[in-house]
C-alpha cells in the first residue's frame, strides 16, 4: 500500500532535472527526511507556482508525500532563494560544490540534522562578503567528513592513540596525525602551522571563521589534505573540484 501521508520539512534544492514536457525531478536535502528525490508536476510552466520554488539552491519549507518510488511536491514556501549566489562566478562554483558534496556523500533518506544545519549556515555565510570563501569551504568539508564517518583525529596519534600536541604528518589511510614514534607512511607531510590550523577549523564555530587569518601557504597545505580525503572517501569524486581549481588559477 502506498503511504500518502504528507511531510512538511525545511529543505535545500541541490539538483534539478527536466522530466517529461512540463515536469521536473528535484533533489532536496531535507531536515526531516535526508536526501530525497521528488517529482514536481508542471514546474517548467511559466505560470506555475512551483517555478520559483524549484530553482537550484532555493531554501524553503516544503510539503511532500511519498509515492511508490519518488516523493511528490505538494506545496512550498521560500525562506531564502540564494539566487544572488548565481550572479558571482566564485560563489556559484562554491555553492555548486557544496550541493555536489551533499549529493555524493549522503545516501537517500539518511537524516543528518547536524549536516543540514551546517549546509544552511554555510550558504548564508557564502551569500555575504564577511568571510574567506576558501576557509569556509574547508570548514564545511571537515564537518562533512566528520558527520559522514570520516573524522580526522588530530589530538591523538591516529595509529597508537597517544595524545599529541601537534604533528608534521597526516596519515591519509588512518585519517589523522602521526606521532614521532609511529611509521609515517601513506600520508603527507604538513607544517605544524597547517596542522594547528586544521584543528582550529575543526573546532571553531563556522560563523566565527572571520577570526582566522591564514597565509596562502598554509591554506594550500590544508586544501591538499582535505581535497584528497574528500576525493577518496566517497563513491564519486566531485566534478566541481576541477572548476574550483580553474577559477583560482
Amino acid at each position: 500500500m502506498v503511504d500518502l501521508s504528507i511531510v512538511e520539512t525545511k529543505a535545500v534544492i541541490i539538483k534539478t532535472q527536466d522530466f517529461k514536457e512540463n515536469d521536473k525531478l528535484v533533489w532536496f536535502y531535507t531536515e526531516k527526511l535526508g536526501k530525497i528525490t521528488a517529482i514536481v508536476r508542471g514546474a517548467k510552466k511559466s505560470k506555475s507556482k512551483f517555478l520559483a520554488l524549484t530553482l537550484p539552491l532555493c531554501y524553503g519549507e516544503y510539503m511532500v508525500y511519498k509515492g511508490k518510488s519518488l516523493y511528490t511536491l505538494q506545496e512550498g514556501k521560500i525562506i531564502q532563494s540564494f539566487q544572488g549566489l548565481l550572479n558571482d562566478l566564485h560563489k556559484l562554483t562554491y555553492s555548486s560544490y557544496l550541493c555536489e558534496l551533499i549529493d555524493i556523500a549522503c545516501t537517500d533518506n539518511e537524516i543528518n540534522m547536524e549536516l543540514f544545519k551546517t549546509l544552511i549556515t554555510t550558504l548564508y555565510l557564502l551569500n555575504t562578503d564577511a568571510l574567506d570563501y576558501e576557509l569556509l569551504i574547508r570548514a564545511f568539508e571537515l564537518r562533512l567528513l566528520k558527520t559522514t564517518g570520516y573524522n580526522l583525529t588530530l589530538n591523538n596519534c591516529s595509529v597508537c592513540r597517544k595524545k599529541i600536541s601537534s604533528s608534521n604528518y597526516i596519515s591519509l589511510s588512518h585519517y589523522g596525525g602521526i606521532c614521532d614514534e609511529c611509521p609515517k607512511e601513506h600520508g603527507v607531510f604538513i607544517s605544524k602551522g597547517a596542522y594547528n590550523a586544521l584543528r582550529f577549523l575543526m573546532n571553531m564555530d563556522i560563523d566565527k571563521l572571520y577570526r582566522l587569518n591564514l597565509n596562502h601557504e598554509i591554506k594550500s597545505e590544508i586544501e591538499k589534505v582535505i581535497t584528497f580525503l574528500v576525493s577518496n572517501s566517497y563513491a564519486k569524486k566531485p566534478k566541481s573540484l576541477e572548476m574550483l581549481k580553474f577559477i583560482k588559477e
